[in-house]
């Protein structure tokens, strides 16, 4: 299997037992930048530099951040003779790393005409030409003091490719030739009959363990206690949501948070986020087009204020994330290998037939849960800038779990802690029903 067609994530890190393999590592390190590559192909120059609001960023500076962090955290730590590719590339491409220096504006992305995207090309090859050369030059106690950094690299540009798919969907979305990316839309399908999974509480342990990679704020492994709860067994569908909407869900002021009801009036929110309707139809936006709404497929694109707020209206409430996590974790409550992305679809898929175990688990859509994000038990941040690649931002986001279809391959598992505002609604987010254990904050 060449460089090319290996799957993303099959290189585990090497753990101190086991000499470190630079040809294993170089094929995945090629394997996660020819993926960008092939994420950005289907998109024009002139694509690659809108920036459709300041959450967006153009999908050559993608390409370019992802490229500035090997270069700023390998090459510049190890190589000799360090010299940067260009002088201003470290100040535009930065994105928020404060000790590395001052960084471009982010809502000012979409300024950046120059360089272009052939040229932000020209730079991910010289960097990766750079990265070949360093990584074969090493020997192996050399090659293991990089290998943390390498792997953080591989994982960092695995979240810029999805955040690339979500922000190239909002650029595509504001056009009115309603440009296709990519993908096929799913037949129309039916939601069935939602089911629940029962889940023993008691004193559970939480967090990563074990020597495959994970994020800093993913430990430490730690306990916590959980009431006896229950999880519905798949994602809460467009039908369903739609049914919500009917029964004046965005008009009543009693079935939402406070600060998602200020949001509902000053926004003029009424439906999901790429929603609209037409001719008394409502539409979808999605990567493979504007089609009319999908009632079997989980419904997408929702703040954490309207996922809460659907969960008040059905007298459930979203789980925590420690629900979450436990249960997910449980191989005897999950359907085995259930919807992972296919690469095809771009966009949630159908639970498929109902088995009594947990369904969409992993590669549909982020799942909200009602848990802050805040660090573990014990946590503590890594020195130096790469310190500040998640701990900072444990303020005023809410904790997602699951992944979704645009998550590269390999890169979801059920310890991951993304994150947003509760506000946040262009990534491709849903939800899944909790009850039981914690009682619902109100019933409708």
């Amino acid at each position: 299997m060449d460089a090319a067609t290996l799957p993303v994530g099959t290189v585990p890190a090497a753990d101190a037992s086991t000499e470190p393999d630079a040809s294993a590592l170089l094929a995945r390190y090629d394997a996660v930048r020819a993926h960008t590559e092939r994420l950005a192909a289907p998109l024009s120059p002139e694509d690659q530099t809108v920036q459709s609001m300041p959450d967006v960023s153009p999908t050559k500076w993608h390409r370019a951040h992802v490229t500035w962090f090997f270069e700023t955290f390998l090459l510049a730590e190890h190589e000799p003779r360090f010299a940067p590719f260009q002088d201003q590339y470290w100040f535009l491409f930065n994105s928020y790393y404060e000790a590395v220096g001052p960084r471009y504006a982010r809502h000012q992305r979409g300024a950046i005409s120059r360089p272009g995207a052939h040229d932000v090309g020209r730079y991910r090859s010289q960097v990766d030409d750079r990265v070949r050369d360093l990584v074969s030059g090493l020997d192996g106690g050399a090659l293991r003091s990089v290998l943390d950094t390498i792997e953080l690299g591989f994982h960092h540009e695995q979240q810029h490719q999805e955040l690339l798919l979500m922000d190239i969907k909002h650029v595509l979305s504001l056009n009115p030739l309603q440009p296709v990316y990519a993908g096929r839309p799913t037949p129309r399908v039916e939601p069935d009959a939602l089911g629940w999974v029962d889940v023993e509480g008691g004193l559970v342990e939480l967090g990563h363990e074990g020597s495959g990679f994970c994020f800093d704020n993913e430990l430490p492994r730690h306990r916590q206690w959980l009431e006896p709860y229950r999880l519905a067994d798949r994602l809460v569908t467009n039908g369903e949501w739609l049914e919500f909407m009917a029964d004046g869900g965005y008009r009543r002021s009693d079935l939402w948070l406070s600060d998602g009801w200020g949001r509902v009036r000053t926004e003029g929110w009424e439906a999901p986020f790429y929603w609209t309707q037409h001719d008394g139809v409502w539409l979808e936006h999605t990567l493979h087009g504007t089609w009319p709404i999908n009632p079997g497929l989980p419904v997408t694109h929702l703040s954490h204020y309207e996922a809460d707020a659907y969960a008040t209206w059905a007298g459930k409430r979203l789980p925590t994330e420690g629900e979450w996590e436990h249960a997910a974790s449980q191989p005897d409550l999950v359907e085995p290998g259930a919807n992972l992305a296919d690469g095809e679809t771009f966009h949630a898929r159908p639970a498929g037939p109902a088995t009594g175990r947990l369904r969409q688990v992993l590669g549909d859509c982020w799942e909200w849960t009602s848990s802050a994000y805040l660090p573990y038990p014990g946590f503590e941040a890594a020195e130096g800038a790469i310190g500040e690649y998640n701990g900072k931002f444990m303020s005023g986001q809410m904790v997602l779990r699951g992944g979704c279809a645009l998550t590269p391959p390999g890169h979801a598992r059920t310890t991951y802690r993304n994150f947003f505002p509760a506000g946040a609604r262009w990534p491709l987010t849903g939800l899944r029903l909790a009850d039981g254990g914690t009682p619902a904050r109100r019933s409708s």
